[in-house]
């Protein structure tokens, strides 16, 4: 499939050959027929990118702040590198689109294939979308109009907040798309509408869109004169602009107790005087409307009842839409060109120049060679669709992945494939598989396509997907990096064991009891394939260092560990218990792991406890103190904090026993104590991601597991003891299988 992307750090911008997206459970899938370029959000962002790194920063300032607090904890070298990385990666253009419904995840019940549906896809062949950013079209609606539909939604929301009623005079400043979209839905409510932009030309369209007055350069005084000296009821400001003029005019044009809502991007210096004594209420409206942004609505598809929430972004998204049908707000004579999508780059040029006036700049998509919509939807982009949905088998054997057995090739270095290439995979573990050359790219793969086909390019390897089927399948491929979202370590663990691969999996091995039993019973059916878990602090030169400092002695130690984690957003995925376990299940097992590997021996015991109280934050897991027994005798407390400061070091590790100590300090030294005498030890390795990569080859190529399946199995059943602990306020004992955790009698 083809879409339009930028590369942020060049502001390059192109046409690329990308994997159609995978389905997922709470999204559906589109093929597009139209999509709108919005053109003054866009060029904003076309500029932006083609600013150079100083005035990148001087525009972001919010952003350079993080940037500063990250040099004080990862240091210049390795935040300059994280940087550059970041604006690396590009971006997909647009937002507003429509097309057809080609698929749908397994949570999706609104939508089925060959609905005619709008989204806020972006400029691509085959978008997959939440379903929640999804409404249907109506019937006499065509896909040109409802490419606005999302655009429009911006402009409703906006109409929304200011609260106007039958009658009321509002002023509307700036008639781009948005603000024409405003003014259309504005004379729709039946409100007398007067609009101003610098452009004549946008003006008389203003006029066609249902604006009574639509005139360059408008002032206050005129608007008094033109509302009986009353003043505008409300005014909405869709400019974009770095001018603070339209907030004056905004504020000495509406009248005293009236609203200003804020639609675009524009100067922000409120002017004190006139807003105190008009006594007028100002607010900035948030783009579609009630739960953009919120991971709940969005990503989980949790909708908000109507009863509470009436108008959210979908319904006002739909609201558009059927507007558009009953012929109450009219979008045609806003379509200035239509290129296709192959022709994308000559349209983004004309925008970029200016070459001619243009105002909705709409893309057109194939219909994918069919001569139909419903012959769209009646053939399924991803061929591994049936393979999901498998018959009832009497046995559980029978529906497990056939093994490929990969061909042997003259280098001998294992082929990989890689499944999730986000930010932890393009910034950590990629680059460390890269400098390991231990192993040979094969296939890179990601639910979006985008992501993958730029690290495949990016880290030399021959080819990108967004079929999970198609690594396991591969003869070509010997092991598997599982890079993913938590939730889903377990099941392609399963699937990449049971498909003859060796797997590296990334922290956590799995969620739950029962996640850990499948993977177990995976690893008994496959003797052969090795398993490893992302537990990279004990391969790291600091902790093998510590380790060999207590390796004479027979005493057992006390270990103190302290995560300064820092916070991240309650509704973040990682909190979410279905999707990322928690940060104790989620992270803080690197530390049980680490401390299992120090101590030498495995929790038999587990105690957690964690702040409370009425001051106490939404989330609590993550300012949690754990205290563990292990076998050998010895202890650990683990301190894992998301309530400091993140410019103090993140991690520090206290060992003492034997008549001996030993100080991690950040992974950046070491400081070992024995006899009266300190040897410091710098570290410039850093966590051990470079070294752990080296242990899963050298592990498959000697047979031999990098930590074994008891200290595996004994970390994840300790995450999810001590959560269990925090719930029940009580110990917990594991058992000696480390299949089972029990609360202490």
């Amino acid at each position: 499939m083809k879409q339009v992307i930028q590369n942020v750090r060049d502001g390059m911008l192109s046409l690329v050959d990308l994997a159609a997206p995978a389905v997922q459970q709470n999204r559906v899938l589109i093929a597009n027929r139209s999509s709108l370029i919005s053109a003054g959000t866009e060029k904003m962002l076309m500029q932006f990118a083609n600013k150079g790194l100083l005035a990148k920063a001087k525009e972001r300032p919010d952003q350079v702040k993080r940037v500063l607090e990250k040099v004080q904890t990862d240091g210049v070298i390795e935040t300059y590198r994280q940087v550059k990385e970041k604006l690396d990666q590009p971006l997909g253009l647009g937002y507003s689109s429509a097309g057809v419904v080609v698929d749908c995840g397994d949570a999706v019940q609104r939508f089925k294939v060959g609905d005619r549906v709008a989204s806020n896809g972006p400029h691509a062949s085959v978008v997959s979308v939440p379903e929640n950013l999804v409404a249907r079209i109506p019937d006499n609606v065509d896909f040109d109009r409802a490419s606005f539909a999302v655009l429009g939604s911006i402009a409703m929301q906006g109409v929304r907040l200011s609260r106007c009623t039958l009658g009321e005079t509002v002023f509307v400043i700036g008639l781009g798309l948005v603000g024409q979209a405003a003014v259309g839905l504005l004379h729709a409510a039946g409100c007398r509408v007067i609009g101003t932009d610098p452009d004549p030309s946008k003006c008389e369209l203003a006029i066609r869109s249902g604006a009574e007055i639509a005139t360059p350069g408008l002032t206050a005084t005129q608007i008094s004169e033109l509302s009986g000296g009353i003043g505008a009821d409300a005014v909405l400001i869709t400019a974009s602009t770095s001018s603070n003029g339209p907030i004056d005019l905004a504020c000495e044009a509406v009248r005293q107790k009236g609203r200003i809502v804020l639609v675009g991007v524009v100067g922000m210096e409120m002017p004190r005087r006139p807003m105190y004594f008009k006594e007028a209420e100002f607010v900035v409206s948030c783009s579609y409307g009630p739960g953009r942004y919120d991971a709940n609505y969005e990503d989980r598809g949790i909708d908000y009842p109507a009863a509470h929430v009436r108008w959210t972004e979908q319904r006002n998204i739909q609201a558009v839409l059927d507007l558009m049908g009953r012929g109450q707000i009219g979008i045609d004579h806003l379509i200035s060109h239509r290129f296709t999508i192959d022709d994308a780059e000559n349209a983004y040029q004309m925008i970029r120049e200016g070459s001619e006036p243009f105002l909705g700049v709409v893309l057109k998509y194939p219909s994918a060679n069919v001569e139909s919509d419903t012959e769209v939807a009646a053939q399924p982009l991803h061929s591994n669709l049936q393979a999901c949905i498998a018959p009832e088998q009497d046995t559980p054997s029978s529906s497990l992945p056939t093994k490929t057995i990969a061909r042997r090739r003259p280098d001998h270095k294992p082929r990989i494939g890689v499944l999730g290439v986000g930010n932890f995979a393009t910034m950590t573990m990629l680059p460390a598989i890269r400098r390991s050359q231990a192993f040979t790219g094969q296939t890179l793969c990601s639910a979006g396509g985008l992501s993958a086909s730029h690290a495949c390019k990016k880290f030399g390897f021959e080819s990108a997907t967004s079929s999970v089927d198609e690594i396991y399948a591969s003869p070509d491929i010997d092991a598997v990096f599982v890079l993913t979202r938590h939730d889903l370590h377990a099941q392609q663990i399963v699937a990449g064991l049971d498909a003859g691969k060796h797997v590296f999996v990334e922290k956590p091995l799995a969620l739950s009891l029962s996640e850990l039993a499948e993977i177990e019973q995976a690893v008994t059916r496959n003797p052969r394939q090795i398993l490893t878990v992302g537990f990279n602090r004990r391969f790291s030169q600091a902790a093998r260092i510590a380790r060999k400092h207590f390796e004479s002695t027979v005493a057992p130690v006390t270990i103190q560990y302290r995560f300064n984690a820092g916070a991240i957003p309650a509704d973040s995925w990682v909190q979410n218990i279905d999707e990322g376990g928690g940060r104790i299940v989620g992270e803080a097992c690197h530390a049980i792991d680490l401390v299992t590997y120090l101590a030498g021996s495995q929790p038999v015991e587990i105690h957690a406890t964690s702040v409370g109280g009425p001051n106490a934050p939404e989330i609590t897991d993550d300012q949690c103190i754990l205290t563990l027994r292990h076998a050998n005798g010895s202890i650990s407390s683990i301190g894992y904090f998301a309530g400091g400061d993140r410019s103090q070091p993140k991690e520090r590790v206290e060992i003492f026993g034997g008549g001996r100590s030993c100080v991690i300090d950040d992974y950046k030294q070491v400081l070992c104590y024995r006899g009266g005498k300190l040897q410091r030890t710098k570290t410039k390795a850093g966590k051990g991601h470079l070294e752990e990569v080296l242990a899963f080859a050298q592990g498959i190529e000697s047979e031999k597991w990098p930590i074994a399946w008891q200290d595996l199995a004994s970390t994840t059943v300790s995450a999810i003891a001590a959560v269990r602990s925090l719930r029940s306020g009580t110990v917990i004992r594991l058992d000696g299988s480390l299949k089972a955790a029990r609360v202490a009698a």
